[in-house]
């Protein structure tokens, strides 16, 4: 494996982490923490379960097709679009009223969790259409299609 397909994998490893096997692990073990926190956003329990159980499959299945290639890109696309979708929906620092008055209130906090989301979710992103977004196209024609991480290629001088 050249070192270029093992900084692959390192990279990838790292944007998943956090939800494979953190994330996902956590919902299992901590259901009914995981259904009371989706409760704040979807009032109706059975939907509130919905929602979790739609997350475990997105924090399972997403990232495995990240780290083993197969559909990254479309992945990648979702797991952007996923931590947009929670930045906006759980980490509403907007709506903590302290945000301005308390430099140690949970708005700020929320704050930094927001944007840790949106950063997570460009991370993603590069994946989807690459560094100079020259993938775009190719994710455009075959969007299952796998971007082939770990293939040979000639290392830049």
């Amino acid at each position: 494996m050249s070192s270029a397909a093992v900084a692959a994998f390192v990279v990838r490893c790292g944007l998943v982490v956090l939800f494979l096997p953190f994330s996902a692990l956590d919902k299992v073990l901590n259901f009914e923490g995981a259904v009371h926190q989706a409760s704040e956003t979807f009032s109706w329990r059975p939907l509130a379960i919905l929602a979790i159980f739609c997350a475990l499959g997105i924090e399972i299945i997403m990232p495995i097709g990240i780290v083993t290639g197969a559909g990254d890109r479309a992945c990648a696309l979702v797991m952007a679009g996923y931590c947009a979708v929670t930045a906006i929906l759980w980490k509403r620092f907007w709506a903590q009223g302290d945000f301005w008055s308390d430099p140690g209130g949970k708005g700020r906090t929320l704050f930094w969790d927001f944007l840790k989301n949106l950063s997570l979710a460009a991370g993603f992103l590069l994946l989807t259409v690459g560094l100079d977004g020259s993938g775009l196209a190719v994710f455009l024609a075959h969007p299952l299609a796998s971007s082939h991480p770990y293939a040979a290629r000639q290392e830049q001088p």
